[in-house]
């Protein structure tokens, strides 16, 4: 067999693992996405296999719902056909594969390192020196903004060149924060300093990243959570996406000076991370979700807490949602801008959100489903331009069927048990790969066990991996001047790129 056919959240041991030789492997690869949209790769990375690197490919079926999972062994000296050259969306997979072995590829679009990270294989190359593509003009001019942001988010350098007001072309180059996370999740011996690692990829997507992680950490474990563990994750998830989809909202509305709806939303966000310190004790829900347990069960009284809350948030949401709707200079800002089209969201590989934007269904909750989702008749919300405004209308529908799914499940309430601290012992030799939803998209974690049940692999992937060169597509032909309503449309995370 070419491919280990396996689910989301499936421990299967690492020599069932097909391995071919490369050509193989590549031929194997590109064919099974040709003409497949339904396919993509979730995640493609190599490792040291003593003076060689293995690299294994997982790409999923988001109709069959499982994942196909390949290898092959290489020289790190190797001088590859690129993946990239047949199929954009491989193009970052196969520079940090670059970056971190220096396994070269003789056909990549543009090979360079991805993150400058201190243990690149090749450190003569340094950030200050990145090759930024550039354009001889004497009728274009270049705009440079960052690495320092000019608010309190994290670096990163957007490199413009423009046609007067007009961009022709946006290079954005992160790569500036050195936390060594990766690295980090296999020093750090106990499992409450790898939670608090999981908790930290990106502070925005706590729960999507920490559920990642526990039920990697549970399935490499042959753990099954119990229903009232799936239950407390599964509304936390769609709890997360309503306060970061409000909040964002709200910063939509602030960059195109409308600050009404900057403060309504603002507002309504508020009483949704305050819930969250209500049930865990941190707003960001830190602390809430451990693997094996459930150190907060939700109960009757946080039901009740939650029901009114969300009764008072839903019709100030709408009636805002409403007020926009109806406002021409907003919507002059928001509709035709940063439009991207089908074919290119497929290419570059988008996921989540920055996928549905233009009708590419890409949703682990329907397609790879977890926690109480697959009892859940869920209907993604798909739309057909591709612009801001479809942003706009996206996260406006999700947060309300997210209420919806969460007035569903607090009359489902599960009987609490009392749960002590899991014993979380990893199997030796496995290899395990964990999707869940996040309110940006796909975030992945997978990880492989060694001899005596110790991690030698651990590998995360955040959505905005995929997507921050639809970012730089999306402004092309648009005024500069737009940059910030497109750039916040996508509200792509920075730390969640610079593992």
């Amino acid at each position: 067999m070419s491919f280990l056919i396996i689910n989301n959240q499936q421990a299967v041991p690492v020599r069932n693992i097909p391995e071919t030789s490369y050509d193989l492997f590549f031929d194997n690869n590109i064919s099974s996405l040709e003409y497949h949209p339904e396919r993509h790769c979730v995640l493609y990375f190599g490792y040291r296999k003593g003076t060689r690197i293995q690299l294994i490919c997982c790409i999923a079926d988001d109709l069959q719902h499982n994942i196909l999972v390949s290898s092959t062994i290489v020289n790190s000296d190797a001088m590859l056909n690129s993946f990239s050259a047949k199929n954009l969306s491989f193009e970052k997979f196969e520079r940090e594969i670059h970056e971190n072995f220096g396994v070269g590829y003789v056909d990549h679009p543009w090979l360079k390192p991805v993150r400058y990270a201190e243990n690149r294989a090749d450190k003569s190359k340094t950030i200050p020196d990145y090759p930024f593509f550039s354009i001889d003009s004497e009728e274009l001019h270049e705009v440079g903004v960052g690495p320092v942001h000019a608010g309190i988010i994290e670096p990163g350098h957007f490199r413009f060149v423009c046609n007067g007001e007009q961009i022709l072309h946006l290079e954005i180059q992160l790569g500036y924060q050195h936390r060594g996370i990766e690295q980090l999740f296999l020093d750090k011996k106990k499992l409450i300093q790898r939670t608090t690692l999981a908790e930290s990829v990106a502070g925005d997507s706590a729960v999507g990243h920490t559920s990642a992680f526990a039920y990697l950490l549970e399935s490499l474990s042959g753990i099954v959570p119990v229903h009232e563990i799936l239950y407390s994750r599964t509304l936390a998830q769609e709890l997360e996406r309503i306060a970061v989809h409000t909040g964002d909202l709200s910063a939509i509305c602030t960059d195109v000076a409308y600050q009404l709806g900057s403060s309504v939303f603002g507002r309504l966000r508020t009483p949704i991370i305050n819930f969250f310190q209500e049930w865990c004790g941190n707003r960001l829900a830190k602390g809430l979700i451990r693997a094996g347990y459930n150190p907060y069960p939700f109960n009757k009284v946080s039901a009740d807490r939650l029901n009114a809350i969300l009764n008072a948030f839903e019709p100030d949401f709408i009636e805002m949602n409403s007020e926009l709707s109806r406002l021409p200079s907003a919507l002059s800002r928001f509709e035709r801008t940063g439009a991207l089209k089908y074919e290119q969201l497929l290419s570059i590989g988008t996921v989540g959100m920055s996928a549905r934007m233009n009708a590419l269904m890409r949703d682990i909750r329907i397609s790879h489903p977890y926690g109480l989702y697959p009892d859940l008749i869920h209907d993604p919300i798909i739309k057909h331009h591709g612009d801001v405004y479809s942003k706009v209308q996206i996260r406006k529908q999700e947060v309300l069927q997210s209420i919806s799914y969460l007035r569903q499940w607090l009359n489902q309430i599960p009987e609490s048990g009392k749960f002590e601290d899991a014993s979380i012992s990893l199997k030796p030799d496995s290899f395990a790969i964990s999707l869940t939803e996040g309110w940006r998209g796909e975030i992945c974690h997978a990880a492989i066990t060694g001899e005596n049940g110790e991690l030698v692999i651990y590998k995360v992937k955040d959505p905005s991996f995929h997507n921050w060169l639809a970012l730089a597509l999306a402004v092309r032909n648009n005024e500069i001047s737009d940059f910030p309503v497109c750039n916040k449309s996508f509200n792509l995370s920075y730390c969640g790129h610079d593992l």
